[in-house]
């Protein structure tokens, strides 16, 4: 995979606002079951997504295809409490960001998200690609 260092204000942006909805779903909104418990599965590896265009050019399909193997990880790293192995208390910012229970409608969420991303990347392709001629 090629990568190339590249600063995105569009990204960063956007990266912004994500993050701003998953701090109120974990705060304000956790109380909506559907928000709490999906939702925010499925815009996270969007947030990963854009994080990581705001600061480098690199191919859409391997970028979604990589953060959903490493969501998958992260998800399965809580199945073994790693956050717990690795010391972090209960309720701690790197506790809560890692995560402590092992779901498989999480990698669901995920994955929901990844498709999501990616056929936004396809219909955005298409459209440039279709202005341009």
């Amino acid at each position: 995979m090629e990568i190339q260092l590249k600063f995105s204000l569009k990204y960063l942006l956007i990266t912004l606002l994500i993050f701003l909805v998953e701090v109120l779903i974990a705060t304000i909104w956790k109380d909506i079951f559907f928000v709490r418990a999906y939702l925010g599965d499925v815009i996270v590896v969007m947030l990963l997504y854009t994080f990581v265009k705001s600061f480098f050019r690199v191919n859409n399909e391997k970028l979604i295809l990589g953060i959903l193997i490493f969501s998958f990880l992260v998800e399965f790293a809580q199945y073994f409490n790693i956050a717990e192995k690795l010391g972090f208390r209960a309720g701690s910012l790197m506790y809560i960001i890692i995560g402590n229970s092992f779901s498989w409608i999480d990698n669901l969420c995920y994955a929901v998200g990844c498709l999501i991303l990616y056929l936004f990347v396809r219909i955005m392709k298409k459209e440039v690609s279709t202005s341009n001629s």
